[in-house]
């Protein structure tokens, strides 16, 4: 099984923003390396990054759940900027700016260096945030030809998102490997339940995981094996 994953590559995507994309990477991760698979993770730029919390952001918690340490911030997260705004924003206003070109050949040199059996590669925001002046996240996949991992959340309108961003992802003609729906903390939030069961409803084929805000193993070692297939 650890040969057949010799070159396996994921991109995991988010239907929104704040659905719990570093959450599931990290989970799978962890459920991995509980396997002795050797894994990797690449999130190309990031935003509303705090130095001084590192460990908070999503790049330390792909670190920690890797198991490696701060040195590893570039090697994980190599472009870095302090504005909670989309990248490409964030970045001017440190004087910078974000091709699409450029994102891509950092993945690319990423994608062909890293030496591990499961490789993740992150979005930044919901699949249509803009990631570069002239991309968004949904670029990434398609030019880089990952099978994905998409993930929602379940407040009050997510299934239209994540239906939604289901059929984009279909128009380009990328694979999704699973549907992944976070629960959502608000007591306001609706039945969870009732929404797994009507992103199931309308998903066709795709496999939808469900993620609970408890013991993250039993989803966890479900997704991988989706992976594994």
């Amino acid at each position: 099984m650890a040969a057949a994953l010799s070159s396996t590559a994921l991109f995991v995507a988010g239907a929104h923003t704040d659905v719990g994309k570093t959450h599931v990477a990290c989970a799978l991760i962890r459920a991995a390396r509980a396997r002795n698979l050797t894994c990797d993770a690449f999130k190309p730029v990031l935003s509303g990054f705090d130095p001084a919390r590192w460990r908070e952001s999503d790049a330390g918690r792909l670190i920690e759940a890797l198991g490696r340490e701060e040195a590893d911030l570039d090697a994980v997260s190599p472009l870095r900027f302090s504005a909670p705004l989309a990248p490409p924003v964030a970045a001017r206003r440190e004087g910078q700016r974000l091709a699409k070109s450029a994102l891509l050949a950092r993945c690319r040199t990423w994608l062909a260096a890293s030496p591990a059996q499961l490789k993740l590669l992150e979005g930044a925001g919901g699949l249509m945030s803009p990631i570069a002046e002239d991309g968004t996240a949904l670029d990434l996949p398609e030019y880089l030809s990952l099978p994905s991992i998409l993930v929602g959340g379940a407040y009050l309108g997510a299934v239209s998102h994540v239906l939604t961003a289901l059929e984009v992802m279909r128009a380009r003609h990328l694979r999704v490997i699973a549907l992944v729906i976070s629960e959502d903390a608000s007591p306001e939030a609706p039945s969870f339940d009732d929404t797994v069961a009507m992103v199931r409803k309308f998903a066709g084929p795709v496999p939808v995981v469900s993620v609970r805000r408890d013991d993250e193993r039993p989803w966890a070692e479900a997704l991988l094996q989706l992976v594994l297939a």
